[in-house]
């Protein structure tokens, strides 16, 4: 699976590279840095890049509830905070659970969490890892 940008982040790529190639003497249309771009990206063309990535929402948005295991416990909760830091490809989320998720992996221990902080990409992964590798979430 390949997972893009959003098109306001390509447009913006589209936007540095016109940029970037006016300061060395090189100027373009936007039309042409989109064109470029889409190229770079191995697609014929800027609507074919387009068509790739398509309209959708974002993937995660504020207010949504989410569920899945964090530290490997289940969880349910919703997003109460995200901020795109990745142009549309990883995202700072807190959430807040439903219910308090006992993180700990001893019985005897009670590590108890209300709400977390983490950086997501677009599957909904964090890079981080616990010592035996797998995602945090």
């Amino acid at each position: 699976m390949t997972i893009f940008p959003s098109l306001d982040a390509l447009k913006a790529q589209a936007k540095n590279l016109r940029t970037s190639l006016a300061a060395t003497g090189h100027v373009i249309s936007h039309a042409q840095s989109l064109e470029l771009l889409a190229k770079q990206l191995g697609h014929r063309d800027w609507n074919t890049l387009h068509a790739a990535v398509g309209n959708a929402p974002p993937i995660l948005q504020l207010g949504q509830r989410i569920s899945g295991r964090y530290l490997g416990k289940v969880f349910a909760g919703k997003i109460i905070s995200i901020s795109d830091i990745g142009h549309g490809a990883r995202f700072q989320l807190s959430v807040r659970f439903d219910a308090p998720v006992n993180v700990s992996k001893f019985d005897s221990m009670v590590i108890a969490r209300v709400q977390v902080n983490a950086t997501v990409g677009r599957d909904g992964q964090t890079s981080e890892k616990t010592s035996d590798g797998t995602p945090h979430w």
